[in-house]
């Protein structure tokens, strides 16, 4: 299988204010474009990721070809001014402060897209934990292709009960070359970061490969493809990096392959155990033409199912609360076998699906004359498992924390020789 994520050549902005250089993933607060436009004025003239994005809240309707020259130019007048400094050969151990004041920690490296697959049928060692809308692609394809930089954005969960990929870099913060420690724009917490180099990466690589190895045990005892790691948050831009390296490829001699920094694409490990992870349901809300017909066939479904551990479907309409007791293999099975259900009454009925992220609004819609399906909460330990044997969940599954608790921009990384 060999090296799955490895030490990169880390670029750090040091010669500006890092506090108006990290701004959030562009993929977040996409209904809200003054979130964006305040943002912009908070920057103002400085140097900052921001002129380095293209926020989502802007895609509709821009002129991409246009957006894309002014990234790339701007990328190439950060580079030609010095702007940064490159750690070589590095991991980056970093701990972010949420909000809420829990600390969250992740190491920074390079994952090989090699060994990344974001299909539904994916059986590499990295996988998507939720499904991939291919047309969310092009765009992003465009802003990347002509780009000398990424900037990641992007989350990934290792599996580690005993904590000693991460945990191990924790334990030796105090020997590590500290990097930066600083208040991030738009209530974003507070992050610091360390290099972790030499002895320290060699450690990082021991535990990694062991984890690796106890991965392949495993998926040999159920006779499966191993899975090492699942993605937490920007499946769609490690898509994207995936399908440019894809395009790129064939254009490369076999030599250029093994080494062309568009191969691998600059990624956050985080350890899925770590206390500040945790997943919330998002339920689904329907508008039926026919409520009474949704609840008969939900039941009529599920009655003919009988694999798997009972699960529990709240339904929720004016008249009152339904419990249907689900046998599913995995809770990523449920949520697709609800989705079918739902997929199908709205095709023969009419009426329309909204996703609500928490219990008390979707009570609150029930209440006003809808059904609110209340999905189960996904544990920390079934994700790998549904992943493993079910694939992805359907989009919208669940969340990880607040938008604002998402990663921000902050190093990048060359992906053109």
């Amino acid at each position: 299988m060999g090296e799955i994520v490895r030490r990169a050549d880390i670029l750090l902005p040091q010669t500006c204010e890092l506090h108006r250089w990290s701004v959030v993933a562009c993929d977040q607060f996409t209904s809200d474009p003054a979130y964006w436009a305040a943002l912009d004025a908070e920057v103002g003239d400085a140097p900052s990721a921001l002129r380095l994005i293209l926020p989502e809240a802007y895609l509709e309707g821009a002129d991409l070809e246009a957006e894309s020259r002014r990234i790339d130019a701007a990328m190439e007048e950060y580079l030609n001014a010095g702007l940064f400094r490159e750690l070589p050969g590095s991991y980056v151990y970093l701990e972010r402060t949420l909000r809420s004041g829990i600390t969250r920690r992740g190491l920074l490296g390079a994952l090989d897209l090699e060994q990344y697959d974001y299909r539904a049928e994916a059986t590499s060692p990295v996988r998507a934990t939720e499904g991939t809308v291919e047309s969310r692609l092009p765009a992003r394809m465009r802003i990347r292709a002509g780009a000398a930089l990424e900037l990641p954005h992007v989350m990934v969960f290792l599996d580690d009960p005993a904590d000693a990929v991460i945990g191990g870099c924790a334990g030796e913060r105090d020997a590590l070359e500290p990097l930066y420690d600083f208040s991030l724009l738009a209530r974003g917490g507070q992050a610091r970061g360390w290099r972790v180099s030499g002895a320290a990466a060699d450690r990082v690589d021991a535990a990694m490969a062991e984890l690796t190895r106890r991965a392949e045990a495993s998926a040999r005892l159920e006779n499966r493809a191993p899975l090492v790691f699942a993605m937490g948050d920007g499946n769609h831009s490690l898509a994207t990096a995936k399908r440019c390296w894809e395009e790129l490829k064939p254009t490369l001699t076999p030599e250029q392959r093994e080494r062309h920094p568009a191969r691998w694409s600059l990624v956050e490990l985080v350890n899925i155990h770590d206390p500040s992870i945790t997943f919330e349901p998002i339920h689904r809300v329907v508008w039926s033409g026919n409520p009474a017909a949704f609840l008969d066939e939900l039941r009529a479904h599920f009655a003919d199912a009988a694999e798997g551990a009972p699960r529990t479907l709240r339904a929720v309409t004016p008249e009152g609360e339904t419990l249907l007791s689900v046998p599913a293999p995995s809770i990523g099975a449920l949520i697709g076998e609800t989705d079918a259900v739902l997929s199908a009454h709205l095709a023969r009925w009419g009426g329309k699906l909204d996703y609500v992220h928490n219990d008390e609004s979707a009570l609150e819609l029930a209440r006003s004359g809808c059904c609110a399906l209340l999905l189960p909460r996904l544990e920390k330990s079934e994700l790998f498992p549904s992943v493993a044997r079910s694939g992805p969940f359907p989009r919208k599954s669940f969340s990880i924390g607040r938008a604002e608790d998402k990663r921000y921009y902050l190093e990048a990384r060359r992906i053109r020789p």
